[in-house]
């Protein structure tokens, strides 16, 4: 089995990609730090400390591949049912990660940005995050978005929350709520042109968005891997892409001739 696992990630390691058509926003579920620890007989933290070398490979392959934004689905408000050990381990793990990351960051001309209820964070957590963002501000290159405490529906009403309240003090009427308008209140705003997706991968094998990026995956192309989020690698990366270009995207229109 493992000679056939390496000639597989060996094939794709020789796909070549068009470099015109990378996609511009990349964002993944990483699923499958459980599983990929149970089936080594050891405890779920060690698949979520193993995921850690993974988002540090793909971040770095991701901009190295021209890709514009990077989102990663880090803590969903949901993960907050799991038990408490396992939720406390995990802040704890975000709040090393930044610290272990930022010189490969900053060397790779990457900017950390988070979004999410963040206030609701640990304050060691919190501080970590906001840490990583002063440090890569500067930063031109790639940016690395973190989701955490994200939901999407969270996110909707939050965001209908703040039209309601600019019609309730009269600032705009009710004709002038649009797709702009919402889209401009949501937590991905500051990326601008690149708040869509472009690719919206999930690991592990499951097929579902899991509360993840609701509006702004509307278009998007959808890639399921059955790899294990700390199985995953550059090449299955770059797999996922090849299978991107080799789709049309007609966006509701037919594609033209």
């Amino acid at each position: 089995m493992f000679s056939k696992l390496t000639e597989k990630d060996s094939a794709k390691s020789q796909i070549k990609l068009d470099s015109k058509r990378i996609p511009q926003h990349i964002a993944i579920i990483m699923d499958g730090n459980g599983r990929w620890a149970q089936k080594r007989h050891l405890p779920r933290t060690a698949g979520h400390k193993a995921a850690l070398t993974t988002v540090k490979e793909v971040t770095k392959a991701a901009s190295n591949l021209g890709v514009k934004v990077l989102t990663l689905y880090t803590f969903s408000t949901e993960n907050w049912k799991r038990p408490r050990a396992e939720v406390e381990f995990l802040m704890n793990l975000v709040s090393s990660a930044f610290d272990i990351f930022m010189p490969d960051l900053i060397a790779n001309n990457i900017r950390v940005r988070a979004m999410g209820e963040l206030t609701a964070l640990p304050p060691k957590t919190l501080a970590a995050v906001e840490r990583a963002i002063a440090d890569t501000q500067k930063n031109t290159g790639m940016i690395l978005n973190f989701a955490l405490n994200y939901g999407g529906r969270d996110e909707i009403v939050s965001a209908t929350k703040k039209i309601a309240e600019m019609v309730a003090q009269k600032k705009i009427s009710v004709a002038e709520i649009d797709d702009q308008l919402i889209e401009k209140n949501l937590m991905t705003s500051t990326l601008k042109s690149q708040a869509n997706p472009d690719l919206l991968i999930r690991t592990s094998g499951e097929k579902r968005l899991s509360n993840f990026l609701l509006w702004q995956i509307a278009y998007s192309e959808f890639v399921f891997s059955d790899v294990l989020w700390p199985d995953y690698s550059p090449n299955e990366l770059k797999a996922n892409i090849y299978e991107f270009q080799n789709r049309s995207r007609r966006f509701g229109g037919l594609k033209k001739e």
